[in-house]
């Protein structure tokens, strides 16, 4: 008595020509349509963000430098996530260029990962629970290891409103390279009753935190001129000395 299931998407529907499928597909939401055209299962009530990955995902380039950068960080004991933003504010437009997500890693690995986009970048991170080990409050820990990171907005319903809005006006888009947001994106959903079903979420939720808190925390990145004048903006400047 095996059982086994078989995917069958449009392409195993000669019947149907090119013109037929792009009819079918415009009368169908987005949310049910990898359903109807792939065969992927569609759960619940439908998706929390009911618009394509095709108009969101945007082929990776260069950040300009009058992008304001910042990330946003999603704790926990089994999964640690976070994305990292680059804010146009002449458009107003979100891009998530780059993610970090790791399963049970110690913050010293979490805190080293983020680094590595730079040790500037400020941040929010969901970091208030205590470390049983020593007391100690884990976004403490994180500033100790050299994250610049407050705690975030957390609010839900209108976190996930803010996202939404953002989502759905263009003005939230992810590079796509990453992957591991889209896969988590394509099945963050609600269950019969309206609820979140809290299943692989994790960088969603940096996502909140990130259009929530972090935009607020965003800086240019430094550049070479910034450091020069840094340097003779000095307040100890002597332009006589040796090492000034």
């Amino acid at each position: 008595m095996a059982k086994y299931t078989v995917i069958a998407t449009w392409e195993n529907a000669p019947h149907l020509s090119k013109a037929q499928r792009a009819k079918y597909a415009a009368d169908i939401p987005p949310s049910e349509l990898k359903a109807r055209t792939e065969g992927l299962p569609h759960m619940g009530s439908g998706l929390i963000w009911p618009v394509s990955q095709a108009r969101i995902s945007i082929a990776d380039f260069p950040l300009p430098p009058h992008h304001r950068r910042c990330f946003a960080f999603e704790t926990g004991w089994l999964w640690n996530a976070a994305v990292f933003g680059s804010w146009d504010e002449q458009t107003d437009i979100v891009y998530i260029y780059s993610v970090y997500k790791a399963e049970k890693a110690e913050p010293p690995i979490n805190a080293d990962a983020i680094l590595a986009h730079g040790s500037w970048l400020p941040g929010v991170a969901d970091a208030s629970d205590i470390n049983r080990a020593d007391g100690k409050q884990y976004i403490q820990i994180y500033k100790d290891l050299g994250l610049d990171v407050e705690l975030p907005n957390k609010v839900l319903e209108t976190g996930i409103q803010q996202v939404w809005v953002r989502l759905s006006t263009g003005r939230l888009r992810v590079f796509a390279s990453c992957v591991e947001w889209f896969d988590e994106f394509n099945v963050y959903m609600r269950d019969r009753n309206g609820e979140i079903v809290k299943r692989n979420d994790h960088l969603l939720d940096a996502t909140r935190y990130l259009i929530m808190s972090g935009l607020q925390r965003s800086c240019l990145p430094p550049t070479t001129t910034t450091a020069k004048l840094n340097w003779y903006d000095r307040p100890n400047y002597n332009p006589d000395a040796w090492m000034g």
